[in-house]
């Protein structure tokens, strides 16, 4: 088993395995009302139940690795550095920090360094995503539009 991170790699095949029956398992048991498992170790068996959303979050969580997929979890209250902050956006670190000089994301300093706080980099994604999705719908409109024609 690999001591680095996953939000620093991707899955092993054994990971995507163990993430993927996990996940199919797990996704029988979801129910509104939540998320009942039990949990061995050293021969105690202890049972757990977590609310729906929160079993939800381990699927998702589950099935992004049983795709061999990357995954990092940022708490909505973290500060980002701007390479962290960049990764998210899928946009290089000079971009990044050309939309902080811009103010279209609030920053703080500490010492020489850029810090951002990740609700406001999720709340920039969110609108940036929300002009993206109206423009698409608009060139799919058009193009029915001209194949209409």
């Amino acid at each position: 088993m690999s001591e680095q991170a996953l939000s620093e790699r991707p899955p092993t095949e054994n990971e995507v395995r163990a993430a993927s029956e996990a996940a199919r398992l797990l996704a029988k048991a979801l129910t509104p009302d939540g998320l009942p498992f039990s949990v061995q170790k050293n021969g105690d068996q202890v049972q757990v139940e977590l609310p729906a959303p929160l079993g939800q979050l381990m699927l998702d969580v589950l099935t992004h690795v049983g795709r061999g997929e990357m995954i990092t979890l940022v708490p909505y209250g973290a500060e980002l550095t701007t390479k962290e902050a960049a990764d998210l956006l899928n946009v290089s670190r000079p971009f990044l920090v050309k939309l902080l000089d811009e103010g279209a994301i609030g920053y703080h300093k500490v010492g020489s360094h850029r810090r951002i706080r990740a609700n406001e980099l999720l709340a920039y994604k969110a609108k940036r995503d929300k002009v993206r999705r109206s423009a698409l719908t608009e060139l799919q409109r058009l193009g029915q539009e001209f194949d209409a024609d």
